[in-house]
């Protein structure tokens, strides 16, 4: 007797509960790589890939950010030749992505201490951001060199040089100004891919209300489906806010 396989069918999300901010730990590429016999930098290119399926599919669904971690601040701890082509494949998308993404209306951003990045890099982000300043759709967000710590640290520097006379009292409206994210709503969901199940100093501070998923797939093998997926169990997912389950029946 023939036995039949039946495609899986595609999650089912709410158009009403779509997530307005979607943050993603893109983990798992090196390890992907190596259990294909492969250098762990041919997993972080085939990363890119995933990260243009999961942008489609943002777009598509109307989510308004998407926040990726692309470099963390520790992640200048791992091997050179490593660091050297994470580098030079971010000179690689901002030269062949750029264009792509000012056609379809998407804004870029990259947010992380800029220091420690080549005269070139610095060039190609400044570009970047100013040609897609315009748009209105999709607000793309790359973190790169960037970690929670340095995040919050920065912000409180910034706002007592400006307003010294806060030092010795201010609260958390006067810091969210100067974080690295003030200018879009904290992260509904997050994702991180991989199999880790932490947060690794990402969005400290924008992450404490956040809904937070896990998954085994490595980054490479992430898409539409298990982005989909993710969206699903999110909007299964009660958020209080602090509040009762019975409060949130009354507001409605």
């Amino acid at each position: 007797m023939a036995l039949f396989s039946r495609e899986r069918e595609e999650p089912k999300v709410l158009a009403g509960k779509i997530p307005q901010h979607i943050a993603v730990i893109m983990d798992g590429n090196g390890r992907w790589a190596k259990q294909r016999l492969m250098p762990r930098v041919y997993g972080h290119k085939k990363g890119v890939d995933s990260l243009r399926e999961v942008i489609s599919t943002c777009k598509e669904l109307g989510v308004q950010c998407l926040t990726v971690f692309a470099f963390s601040s520790e992640n200048w701890r791992r091997p050179e030749e490593e660091v050297t082509f994470l580098m030079g494949l971010f000179l690689q998308v901002l030269q062949t992505e750029v264009e792509r993404m000012y056609r379809n209306n998407i804004q870029l951003k990259i947010i992380g201490n800029r220091c420690h990045f080549s005269a070139e890099l610095l060039t190609m982000i400044e570009n970047a951001e100013a040609k897609t300043a315009g748009n209105d759709g999709l607000m793309l967000t790359i973190a790169a060199d960037y970690g929670g710590h340095w995040d919050v640290l920065q912000a409180t520097h910034r706002l007592l040089a400006e307003h010294p006379e806060r030092a010795c009292e201010f609260g958390e409206e006067d810091l969210k100004p100067y974080l690295a994210m003030a200018y879009a709503p904290d992260p509904d969901l997050f994702i991180r891919t991989g199999g880790e199940q932490r947060i690794s100093n990402f969005l400290l501070w924008q992450l404490a209300y956040t809904e937070l998923y896990f998954t085994d797939l490595p980054w490479p093998d992430f898409g539409r489906e298990p982005l989909l997926d993710a969206i699903a169990w999110y909007q299964g997912r009660e958020r209080r806010f602090g509040r009762i389950s019975e409060q949130l029946d009354e507001s409605k």
